[in-house]
């Protein structure tokens, strides 16, 4: 599974530091949605989904946590720590976010607005689904 990590142009001065995002030119779809998690609290896996259509970019914008993505073949487990990067996450895909350090903001860019239709919450829905589509 190839995962895609986007490092975003930073400007800083004696100011501090400014990361500004453009649909189609830092991220590779346009913005529909921009929605973010805080005050997680300690322990909680937040997603345990994935979608027909919606592709994302997720930035930990303060703070730290994971994401464990999972194509149905295959699983890995990506840090995300730096304000500066963007993790791009594909339709059909499996996520988890977890081990959300005190204080973590996790933004999420969307290609799509909110439609409960376009969500996977079965595990084995999904499996099921990526098991078709791939013998097609």
């Amino acid at each position: 599974m190839q995962v895609n990590k986007y490092v975003f142009q930073s400007h800083g001065d004696e100011r501090g530091q400014l990361v500004a995002l453009e649909e189609f030119r830092d991220i590779p779809f346009r913005i529909k949605r921009v929605y973010y998690m805080y005050d997680t609290a300690p322990g909680v896996v937040r997603g345990k989904h994935a979608h027909k259509s919606l592709e994302q970019i997720l930035v930990c914008i303060h703070g730290s946590c994971k994401i464990k993505l999972d194509n149905g073949y295959e699983t890995k487990i990506v840090p995300l720590e730096k304000p500066y990067e963007g993790l791009y996450v594909a339709n059909n895909m499996w996520r988890e976010m977890y081990d959300f350090s005190d204080g973590a903001v996790l933004m999420v860019l969307a290609s799509e607005l909110y439609n409960e239709d376009d969500y996977i919450r079965d595990y084995d829905e999904f499996l099921k689904l990526v098991k078709k589509e791939h013998e097609n």
